[in-house]
């Protein structure tokens, strides 16, 4: 019997968790989202960085008393997207060059320096995402 080989349709992964705005939070979207890295079979750097630096961000720039913040990855094809959804929607961020001295303030441009895209968007009012995204080899699929 001929058959033709049919193409597969891109493998669509996503993971999603609610942490509090906090350093705690920021630190266990890190240790969660290379925990999901690893389940996926992906590499986990320069992902955990991204992650690391997103998360501390939501946490340090985007913290609402009460209200969380969002960690979501996606991986379609051969990309990984990395989405921190915090509630400081009225806040965009954008990259800054600090004083040489400065203690912080690199975040951004390290983001800019790992990720192949990032930006941020808009979302409903109060909300925005930034997001970060990575060419990785795809997983292979699991049966």
């Amino acid at each position: 019997m001929n058959q033709k080989s049919a193409e597969l349709p891109a493998c669509v992964r996503n993971f999603s968790v609610q942490l509090s705005p906090t350093p705690r939070g920021a630190r266990l979207a890190r240790l969660l989202g290379a925990e999901q890295l690893r389940a996926w079979g992906l590499p986990l750097d320069p992902a955990r960085q991204l992650i690391a630096e997103l998360a501390s961000n939501a946490a340090a720039h985007g913290r609402v008393p009460g209200r969380d913040f969002r960690l979501t990855l996606y991986v379609v094809g051969d990309t990984l997207r990395i989405e921190v959804t915090d509630t400081r929607g009225e806040e965009l961020p954008h990259p800054q060059t600090p004083a040489p001295d400065a203690e912080s303030g690199r975040g951004l441009l390290l983001v800019e320096a790992l990720a192949d895209r990032w930006g941020a968007t808009e979302g409903r009012f109060p909300r925005k995402t930034v997001w970060a995204e990575l060419r990785c080899a795809s997983p292979e699929p699991s049966f």
